[in-house]
């Protein structure tokens, strides 16, 4: 076997992809909205899981979209591409952008063009990348930006996809408890 090869043949094992599945809806994820302009005023977006930083020298972020995906289309037509880190309170907007569907996503949702880019309202947190790289990985397809602009716009709690349901993490603020000290007897 050569190292480095995809094997010849594609098998699909439904066990172990429903195995996958569920080892992954375990993981605590952040919950962002994709976007980027398909054409002069058409805004296209999809709610990701997948993203995350890359590098800090240079900024890069990379995000996963799924092959067919509309939104991916558009960052491909401009090359450049928007991700709005959603807050706990913007579960109705993840839930928005995650239906099947093009402009009509934005029908609805306050938001604004930013860098050339669809933002939308209240996101705390905001990065504005060109693409890259482009790269196939297995049923979506990664993409690689460099963060051109990056903002924190408010400090709420973020909203997080963990188990198959939107929620939020909060930092533990009560101290963990401490064991008292071992005595000596004796």
């Amino acid at each position: 076997m050569v190292i480095g090869k995809a094997p010849a043949a594609k098998t699909v094992d439904c066990d172990l992809q429903r195995e996958f599945k569920e080892v992954m809806a375990c993981v605590a994820t952040p919950v962002s909205v994709v976007t980027a302009m398909a054409g002069p005023d058409v805004p296209s977006g999809a709610t990701v899981s997948a993203f995350t930083s890359l590098s800090i020298d240079p900024p890069m972020v990379m995000v996963a979209l799924d092959h067919r995906s509309r939104t991916l289309d558009a960052i491909r037509a401009c090359g450049a591409f928007g991700l709005n880190v959603l807050g706990a309170e913007q579960a109705d907007v993840a839930l928005s952008f995650a239906a099947k569907g093009g402009a009509d996503k934005f029908h609805g949702a306050a938001w604004g063009i930013d860098r050339g880019l669809p933002r939308i309202d209240r996101a705390p947190a905001w990065i504005a990348s060109t693409v890259a790289d482009l790269v196939d990985g297995g049923d979506h397809v990664i993409v690689l930006g460099r963060v051109r602009a990056a903002e924190v716009t408010d400090s709420q709690p973020p909203l997080v996809y963990h188990r198959r349901s939107f929620g939020t993490h909060l930092p533990d603020r009560v101290p963990p408890l401490l064991a008292p000290a071992p005595t000596r007897s004796g």
